[in-house]
């Protein structure tokens, strides 16, 4: 992917204007904008696996608001229960799309929507975190994560793909043991927004 794909260079401008119009819910939310709008200032192509040592990754984490649950995958990689979500493609027209793509691949549910705040899909949170994307054996680099909240049908049904070892709905005050504080904190924020 070069700067000069003008795929690239539309996700890039609307992750711009994405995070720019989005209203942080507190100012560690606020420092952490201004840190992924620096990272895009100083990288055209800084949405993109292939920028190291970081890039801007989405995400979503699938609720169904109506029995209060979120569906959450096990992570081959990571050993642990996350929300979907991963790198952005080339074929991405925006952040959303990428958050959306990601969450019904890795859910098998076809007819999720993105949570909006006027009229356009908002970003629930960010997240900033170490992995290993590039492969065990390789230095750690960081994930700029603009996670999303994908709502479900009521009693929609899961269809794990070959990118988890498990996907499982749990109730928002039982998430497992094998969850972070970063997941916690987008399930929290999935319950506010949507009760």
């Amino acid at each position: 992917m070069t700067v000069t794909d003008p795929g690239a260079s539309a996700l890039h401008a609307d992750a711009v204007r994405t995070l720019t119009r989005w209203r942080p819910a507190d100012q560690a939310q606020k420092q952490l904008r201004q840190d992924y709008l620096d990272h895009l200032a100083e990288q055209p192509e800084g949405l993109f696996r292939s920028c190291l040592p970081a890039h801007v990754t989405a995400s979503a984490a699938v609720v169904d608001p109506a029995a209060g649950r979120v569906l959450l995958t096990l992570h081959p990689k990571v050993g642990r229960w996350l929300q979907m979500g991963g790198h952005c493609e080339p074929g991405d027209r925006d952040l959303a799309s990428a958050a959306l793509r990601e969450a019904v691949e890795e859910s098998g549910i076809p007819d999720l929507t993105l949570l909006s705040a006027d009229g356009l899909p908002a970003p629930a949170k960010l997240d900033r975190h170490q992995v290993r994307c590039t492969g065990k054996d390789r230095p750690e680099n960081t994930h700029l994560d603009v996670q999303y909240i994908a709502l479900a049908p009521a009693g929609a049904q899961e269809l794990i793909s070959e990118e988890s070892l498990d996907l499982r709905w749990f109730d928002y005050d039982r998430l497992p043991e094998l969850t972070d504080h970063s997941v916690r904190d987008l399930v929290a924020r999935a319950r506010q927004l949507t009760s």
